[in-house]
């Protein structure tokens, strides 16, 4: 399957205490997807649901954990997950729900 390559970084920047952090090195690693990530969360910004930086984070870890998901498939660990994951994903790509647009239960 062609994928978009990406260049992943996650670097601690501070404890939950605010402490700055002890670790050394960022967090490194490059990811394929077969969508392009960065268009997928301009459109989560788009919606205007959530903050920017919060839209992008469930972006990106969506788009990165669907792909991980749908390349061991066959793996045990997402069968019972998989068809909720998949209920999610239809809901959230039918964009943002507005009050009284009937899709939530009074």
């Amino acid at each position: 399957m062609k994928q978009h390559r990406y260049r992943i970084t996650v670097e601690h920047l501070a404890d939950a205490r605010g402490n700055p952090s002890t670790h050394a090195e960022p967090l490194r690693f490059e990811a394929g997807n077969h969508d392009d990530i960065l268009a997928i969360a301009e459109r989560m910004r788009g919606r205007g649901e959530f903050p920017a930086e919060t839209a992008n984070a469930l972006a990106v870890g969506l788009k990165l954990f669907s792909e991980v998901m749908l390349e061991n498939r066959g793996h045990p660990l997402f069968a019972d997950f998989a068809p909720h994951f998949r209920a999610f994903m239809q809901h959230l790509k039918k964009g943002p729900q507005r009050p009284g647009s009937g899709d939530v239960p009074a």
